[in-house]
């Protein structure tokens, strides 16, 4: 019997292949370290959604075709606007917002989809300035999506260096296997429902702290530590202590998670040329302390950096609070639920799995229903 279907395969599909054990990750044919840091977020959102990277005529027109989806239903902003009344988490408005972009629309697998990918920078970035007793800003097309998230959030044009960072995290992590929220979506879309309700479970399933993941507690370790010099002392002592080094290890990669990679080259790129170079050498310096206590204290586990360390930094680095951390993650993996959509639709399978009864058997139900006589002797129970 294998718990919670681990090592059990569920699908077959064409848009990503992890390979724990080399350290692999393909995205749609690409290893993601040729894809993220140079393709735009645009290009990878059609070859998910097409099967192929677009020609230049084509991209244009999917850009145009994207950035026309951006504004929200009139109902979501007056939900989000409830929402943030009520201090709501950003991971839940977005729930419930995802839920109504299908108001007044004829389901259509691929419209829903690009309507999805389209609506959560704006979904975030409007309600996140909500929550600040902020206006939204107002949605501009001529805007990529990486640059319209950042613009949405700060009311500002970010610098090329900016927006080309958040880009790189985004397509690094659009898609990873069948993962939770993603094997929630095709659940769902599995028994034709429509794609809108498949990415609304993927969000609730994102919600859950074991798969949204813990990049805010990574970055929370680098600034408690301070400065280099003391990152020795206190890693040693959270060991000593039986705690866990957030950032390091993974529960699929058994080498170096290759998205830290990816993100730890973008960081580098981004801090640079902006940001705070010092936070930068902090954190590769707690980085490199981490991994050398871990294989001391734990020689017998090969526990890497995992994407976590690289997120909080880069994120960070570009001006995200840690609220937002997870949210953003969403902005980008919805291009990767939407396309497994796509896929098990094409695919036309109800996923429906068994499961090991462990409860008792041959119990025996004696009770008649209450108000009801007994035949026995005339009288009732009571």
């Amino acid at each position: 019997m294998t718990q919670g279907l681990e090592g059990v395969v569920a699908a077959s599909t064409r848009l990503s292949h992890v390979d724990g054990e080399a350290g692999q990750l393909i995205l749609a044919g690409y290893a993601v370290e040729d894809l993220a840091p140079h393709a735009t977020f645009e290009e990878v959102a059609y070859l998910f959604l097409h099967g192929r990277l677009p020609e230049p005529a084509q991209l244009v027109a999917f850009m145009r075709d994207l950035a026309s989806r951006r504004v929200l239903p009139p109902v979501a902003l007056e939900v989000l606007r409830e929402a943030a009344a009520a201090k709501t988490a950003v991971i839940d408005a977005l729930r419930m917002a995802t839920a109504l972009l299908s108001l007044g629309r004829k389901e259509d697998p691929l419209e829903d989809s690009m309507t999805a990918i389209a609506s959560f920078p704006t979904i975030v970035g409007c309600y996140w300035r909500l929550l600040n007793g902020e206006k939204p800003v107002e949605i501009r097309s001529d805007l990529s999506e990486a640059a319209h998230y950042l613009h949405q959030l700060f009311d500002a044009v970010p610098t090329p260096e900016r927006a080309r960072a958040l880009e790189t995290y985004l397509n690094t992590i659009c898609d990873h296997g069948l993962n939770a929220s993603t094997f929630a979506a095709r659940v769902i879309i599995s028994t034709r429902s429509d794609v809108i309700s498949a990415i609304t479970g993927a969000v609730g399933a994102l919600k859950g702290p074991l798969h949204g993941g813990a990049p805010g507690p990574a970055l929370d370790m680098v600034f408690e530590i301070g400065t280099p010099e003391r990152a020795e002392a206190f890693i040693r002592a959270k060991l000593d202590r039986g705690e866990r080094i957030m950032g390091f290890g993974h529960r699929v990669y058994r080498v170096r998670d290759p998205r830290a990679d990816v993100l730890a080259h973008a960081a580098e790129r981004f801090f640079s040329s902006d940001g705070d170079k010092r936070l930068y050498a902090l954190a590769r310096s707690v980085e490199t302390t981490a991994l050398r206590l871990l294989r001391e204290h734990k020689p017998d586990r090969r526990l890497d950096t995992n994407v976590e360390f690289y997120t909080a930094l880069l994120l960070h680095g570009i001006g995200l609070p840690t609220q937002l951390f997870t949210p953003t993650f969403a902005v980008g993996r919805v291009l990767g639920w939407s396309a497994h959509c796509l896929e098990q639709l094409a695919e036309g399978k109800l996923i429906r799995p068994q499961s090991v009864y462990v409860g008792p058997k041959g119990l025996r139900y004696d009770r008649a229903p209450a108000g009801v006589a007994s035949s026995e002797s005339g009288t009732s129970r009571r």
